[in-house]
């Protein structure tokens, strides 16, 4: 095929072959990050008008041509002067496209494209048909074209997502801000930004607050606001204040850098349809050319009156409409589009592969932390008994907590306020599932879920399963000291997740470590009739295994770190909250950037809508290509016909490919 494969503004004259190569690159930033919009904007009409001058000579002197073979006559159009006229409308459309034949012949893939249409429309010349010759090439090249920008749009669209950085920064210098390039700023250097500002590397806020909008990210324009030593990231746009941003990473190592990197490498993992094609399209091509010379030649061993001109006429008609650009070019476009509207709508795809498994999805198994609730924890009560100290225990628990990043440890440190420096503990262990352990002056301390206290044989005297609220054990010197009470609120969109899910045919499923009762009470709110509690990440893979025996495909939507073991069982690991956990991103085969569980419903319809497009798409080019062929190996169908089934057929489908690129989800 050819189509460009960059932006429209960096086209050239001569068009860029990428039919059988470029679309299986990754989406490279060609400006390497920075955004310059307006040169596209400056450049695109004569860039247009570059790309499709040879065609527009090659149409007017065919017109011309067409004239004056049947409507103006003209005495001295015959002959040599008739041929030399269509060469001369040939060349600019027809010669790059035998270049590109040559060249791969020369690299070894003889049956391409370019062989099958050089074949054909100078077979036409060779039978005296020079209008069609031309006709045939030149559509031919016009519609490639439009396939490229196509392709090109698509492309671009996914970049321009995500990667708009600026190229320069305002640092703040001895009171005095001095413009520097974003790749050079070091890390500890203090930025400041304008209003309306993008920022262009991660940071810590310096200000006291400050609103940002995080389209870019996380497809929400919604404001968010952040206080004094919250993080911010690459590519969240500055309210209407001025900010002070002091820089935690390096303008490579950025959040938004690997998200743009994520997404580049998105077009090259391959989804089975792809992959079909491309193999099919390798076997296909070299019979298709066989057929063609049967069709010339087998017929003069049983037609009394065979005339090898007609006959050679059909093998070539044959030949054009055989072109297999509509598969091959619109069915990477379709997934293309896929991934660029999930991206969208902060919904990233770490290959065209995963949109095509999370459409099979029947069971959707979600933690519950984090994933459909806030994660977000408060203190609601506080048990210590009478013999113990209070304030010490506090202290202790504070301190042991502080070594964990979990939610929980927050709300702890949050409701008990600053680390007391004097406590030093000993021996600190965490027991995966149960909680953390640690010696202090000579005594263990366990704090953790009430397994770990059955675990160590330490009794308590209290039912765990008549609190509600999420429970934490705490245990000194062998006794049972107290818990505390945590609760955690469920998110907004968490039960229109669930009517979704249910809408689209998907079961749903919820395995959480926290306590049964607990489990039980938010999926009871949220309307999942299936939920377990007090699971281990050992129990998780059982219970998942237990699904898959009912051969049900599986996404597990969890934070991409704890429940790696899950993720791996599952057909599609959706990782929550990408936007904030650089492991989620390594670790998921899709990460949904804002926390939203209503994305995990839009990413199966996405992925659904997706498939649909690129097998409406197969089925297509299949029915008409085998009609037309059908008519033109029985002398039924001429080159006319023949274009419409290669480009015609390939523009259709290009068209229904772009559509999910303007759906709504």
């Amino acid at each position: 095929m050819i189509h460009q494969d960059k932006e429209v503004k960096n086209i050239k004259n001569k068009p860029k072959p990428s039919c059988c190569c470029s679309h299986d690159e990754p989406v490279h930033s060609e400006n390497d990050g920075h955004n310059h919009g307006h040169d596209h904007e400056h450049n695109a009409e004569g860039s247009l008008f570059q790309l499709f001058l040879p065609s527009i000579i090659s149409f007017v002197l065919l017109l011309i041509g067409i004239g004056f073979d049947n409507y103006f006559p003209q005495s001295w159009f015959t002959g040599i002067v008739r041929i030399v006229w269509y060469v001369v409308a040939y060349l600019p459309v027809g010669f790059p496209v035998m270049k590109e034949a040559y060249e791969s012949i020369v690299k070894g893939d003889v049956f391409s494209e370019f062989f099958l249409m050089s074949i054909a429309t100078i077979g036409a010349f060779a039978i005296g048909e020079y209008p069609e010759g031309v006709a045939v090439m030149l559509f031919y090249t016009i519609g490639e074209t439009f396939q490229g920008m196509a392709v090109s749009r698509a492309k671009s669209n996914i970049k321009s997502l995500l990667d708009s950085r600026p190229d320069e920064v305002n640092v703040l210098e001895n009171n005095a801000t001095v413009k520097v390039k974003a790749k050079d700023v070091q890390i500890g250097a203090i930025v400041q930004l304008k209003a309306g500002e993008k920022l262009a590397l991660d940071g810590e806020l310096v200000s006291d607050s400050a609103s940002f909008n995080t389209a870019a990210l996380t497809g929400e324009s919604k404001p968010d606001t952040k206080k004094k030593g919250e993080t911010v990231l690459a590519g969240m746009i500055n309210g209407n204040t001025i900010a002070v941003v002091k820089v935690t990473t390096a303008y490579n190592d950025s959040k938004l850098s690997k998200i743009l990197e994520l997404v580049q490498n998105a077009t090259t993992k391959k989804a089975p349809a792809e992959l079909f094609i491309r193999k099919f399209a390798k076997i296909y091509t070299p019979i298709v050319v066989y057929l063609a010379i049967a069709i010339c030649l087998v017929p003069m061993l049983f037609v009394d009156h065979y005339v090898f001109s007609d006959w050679l006429y059909r093998a070539l008609v044959f030949l054009v409409i055989s072109c297999p650009c509509a598969l091959v070019i619109s069915i990477p476009l379709g997934y293309f589009g896929g991934i660029g509207a999930a991206s969208k709508n902060g919904i990233l795809f770490k290959g065209s592969n995963f949109l095509d498994s999370i459409s099979t999805i029947q069971n959707v198994v979600v933690d519950k932390t984090g994933t459909m609730t806030e994660g977000v924890f408060k203190v609601q009560e506080v048990f210590i008994k009478p013999e113990f100290d209070k304030e010490e225990i506090l202290k202790l628990v504070n301190a042991l907590e502080s070594r964990s990043t979990h939610p929980v440890a927050t709300a702890i440190h949050n409701h008990v306020g600053k680390i007391d420096p004097s406590v030093e503990l000993k021996e600190i262990e965490e027991i995966s599932g149960h909680g953390l352990k640690a010696i202090f002056n000579g005594k263990e301390l366990y704090v953790g879920n009430f397994k770990l206290l059955d675990k160590f044989n330490i009794p308590y005297d209290i039912d765990p399963s008549s609190i509600v609220y999420t429970t934490i054990a705490i245990a000194y010197d062998g006794k049972f000291a107290g818990y505390l009470t945590i609760a955690d609120e469920i998110k907004e969109d968490a039960k229109e997740t669930v009517s979704k899910l249910k809408s689209l045919g998907v079961k749903l499923t919820m395995l959480s470590g926290d306590k049964t009762n607990v489990v039980q009470f938010v999926a009871e709110k949220l309307g999942i009739t299936k939920a377990f509690g007090d699971l281990l990440p050992e129990d998780k893979v059982h219970k998942v295994n237990e699904i898959k025996a009912q051969n049900e495909t599986i996404a597990f939507v969890g934070d991409g770190v704890n429940d790696a073991p899950v993720i791996a069982l599952s057909t599609v690991g959706i990782a929550m909250g990408g936007l904030g956990s650089d492991a989620a991103i390594e670790t998921a085969d899709v990460v949904i950037q804002d926390d939203k569980p209503s994305k995990i419903a839009m990413a199966i319809n996405i992925g659904k809508q997706t498939k649909k497009i690129v097998w409406q798409n197969i089925t297509l080019a299949f029915v008409v290509k085998a009609f037309v062929l059908i008519l033109g190996a029985g002398g039924l169908a001429t080159m006319w016909e023949a274009v419409f089934a290669d480009v015609g057929v390939a523009l259709l489908a290009i068209l229904n490919a772009v559509r999910i690129q303007k759906m709504r989800f």
